[in-house]
């Protein structure tokens, strides 16, 4: 019997266009021999949109965009869900940002009780605000970047006692980063101090928390970590660019990005970048999927940067071509290996909640 497949996509995001390109290589590179697949649409306005099942490929992301006339009601999503074994169906998010890959998601459908494609509740929480990764990653000894996390309301207080502080602190160049965005949506590199109050102000429209980071002069380095108590880590890998800011419009919409895999890396420095990734996935307790981004000085210093626990689908991702590259699997085969481990690792808590009511 085929299982059934929702692809969860769209959402109240910033990231919102980048979910459907997402969504997109999802639905059709799902082996249809396997899986009768299922959208799930949720527009910008939160409205939830169930899609029938798909019969064929998808032409454009804007045809995953369901309106109210062409869709399923949730309700009848739910009852089939409720009223099905657990091992018939399975959910594939692929909503990027607050409320798809913050632990919000994550957690309705444990509520639900219904299996989904990667990382839990608080591997989702703490990997999505980069404040917490950084505290986290600090508890691990993986060497980052000098930074500083300011809230809203201290600004509010006291804005330029603040700036003093990160320029004592941080200094120039350094880059200004909401607390839970991706995508480098929101982010501003600063040279001076007319610089970083715009970049601060922009911040605070996507967040509440910001964080001041010192700029490392290095390449930045993506690794592709999938499976669970013990994940398989990929080659490196990189974008050929200039060193200067990797805006949304270059990683999404200029169409210009050359992928190198592997990066270009001396062995040594791959080993050491592969062993904080697997410390980095195993401190936030990953589940499915990871991405590990780092950076990398001309004289091979290593500096983690930040995770991603839902990383890109997209025509320009690195996180399907690293783990795709070697040959090992297919774009399709990784979407099956990660469906498996949404079953594994939902078996095993179900297993676990079941022993502990027999106490």
């Amino acid at each position: 019997m085929k299982t059934n497949v929702y692809v969860l996509y769209g959402g109240q995001s910033p990231e919102h266009d980048v979910s459907l390109r997402s969504a997109l290589a999802v639905v059709n590179r799902l082996d249809r021999e396997r899986y009768r697949v299922f959208p799930i649409y949720i527009d910008l306005d939160g409205r939830w949109h169930g899609g029938g099942e798909l019969a064929g490929e998808v032409g454009r992301p804007g045809d995953l965009r369901l309106s109210a006339e062409e869709t399923v009601p949730m309700g009848d999503i739910l009852k089939r869900w409720y009223n099905e074994s657990r091992d018939s169906h399975v959910v594939f998010p692929v909503l990027h940002g607050p409320n798809g890959e913050d632990g919000t998601l994550q957690g309705m459908l444990d509520m639900l009780n219904v299996p989904y494609v990667g990382n839990g509740v608080f591997a989702s929480a703490a990997g999505m605000d980069k404040i917490m990764t950084k505290r986290l990653m600090e508890q691990a000894r993986i060497p980052q970047a000098p930074y500083s996390a300011v809230a809203s309301f201290e600004w509010d207080k006291d804005a330029d006692g603040i700036v003093r502080e990160l320029e004592a602190a941080i200094g120039y160049p350094c880059y200004v980063k909401p607390a839970a965005m991706g995508s480098s949506i929101g982010i501003g590199r600063c040279e001076n101090r007319e610089q970083l109050l715009r970049a601060v102000r922009e911040a605070f429209r996507y967040d509440r928390k910001i964080a001041v980071e010192k700029q490392i002069d290095g390449r930045e380095i993506q690794l592709a970590l999938i499976g669970d108590d013990e994940p398989f880590c990929s080659v490196a890998g990189e974008f050929e660019r200039e060193r200067d800011f990797f805006s949304y419009e270059r990683k999404y919409a200029s169409g210009k990005l050359t992928m190198r895999i592997p990066a270009r890396l001396d062995d040594g420095v791959y080993a050491r970048l592969r062993t904080m990734a697997l410390r980095a996935f195993r401190t936030l307790d990953g589940a499915g999927l990871m991405r590990v981004d780092f950076f990398v000085t001309d004289d091979n210093d290593v500096y983690f940067n930040e995770v991603n626990t839902l990383p890109g689908f997209t025509e320009n991702s690195m996180f399907p071509a690293m783990l795709t590259h070697d040959g090992r699997r297919t774009f399709a085969e990784l979407l099956d290996e990660l469906i498996e481990l949404a079953f594994r690792r939902y078996r095993a808590k179900r297993g676990s909640f079941e022993r502990r009511a027999e106490r």
